[in-house]
């Protein structure tokens, strides 16, 4: 996961790491899921080296990004890229996503989406056009959680991706029913919120640049959690008031 946004991203040097788990550990393009971004200029650095020219039309903006993304992550197709926020109009989002359907019917990345879209109405616009298939958001308390978003992305069959999963929800992280989980579980608190938040529906990403984080955060995969096995579990569903209700 990332973004062709020299700001806060370094693709340049994820394609790297992908170069060496090819060669090195034998990890196949196929095996693999690749999803980057492409940037409006509200989110560069106009200091730093953009991947397009700023006077071009939207569209064109989108195809030059995407080729230098394809560039730097050393593939010739995205598994999904996303628009990384709306525009301030409508209109100008559709020439977006008109943008990015282009791109899709040529083969170059193989589902679409947008991130930081919290407004239902817009999904739907862009749906008219094309189905939106992932939706990449902030899932915390200060939003009240994503509700409408998360909802029309479960009942819709789309991907909801989720960051902040951890930073942003300090009380749920302290929540009692959590805690038990975790106690009963010999998980840490963020495990288990990551194991809640994947039944629920949400693709939680891992922004840690720590190696015993990642790893925890990885193996919330594979994890067998009694807790979770049972609908009727009072602390599962206390978590669920908490979040939902």
């Amino acid at each position: 996961m990332s973004a062709c946004q020299p700001k806060h991203y370094r693709e340049d040097l994820v394609g790297e790491a992908l170069e060496i788990l090819r060669k090195d550990h034998n990890i196949k393009r196929e095996d693999l899921f690749l999803q980057t971004k492409y940037t409006p200029l509200k989110g560069h650095d106009t200091k730093l080296p953009l991947p397009y020219n700023p006077s071009d039309p939207i569209r064109d903006q989108i195809k030059s990004s995407c080729q230098k993304s394809l560039a730097n992550l050393k593939t010739t197709y995205l598994d999904s890229y996303l628009l990384h926020s709306p525009f301030k109009t409508l209109e100008q989002t559709l020439e977006a996503w008109h943008a990015m359907m282009a791109l899709q019917d040529e083969g170059k990345v193989r589902t679409i989406g947008v991130s930081n879209a919290y407004d239902v109405n817009l999904l739907h616009a862009l749906s008219r056009e094309r189905k939106v298939q992932v939706v990449q958001n902030r899932w915390c308390e200060q939003n009240e959680w994503d509700r409408p978003v998360h909802n029309y992305c479960r009942v819709n069959g789309v991907m909801y991706q989720s960051f902040w999963t951890l930073s942003g929800n300090p009380l749920l992280l302290k929540h009692p029913a959590l805690l038990a989980i975790a106690a009963a579980s010999a998980l840490t608190s963020e495990q288990v919120l990551f194991k809640f938040v994947q039944g629920e529906g949400i693709t939680p990403l891992s922004g840690t640049t720590k190696t015993l984080h990642m790893q925890q955060d990885l193996a919330v995969h594979d994890v067998d959690v009694p807790d979770f096995l049972d609908e009727a579990d009072e602390n599962l569903n206390a978590i669920r008031k908490f979040i939902w209700e």
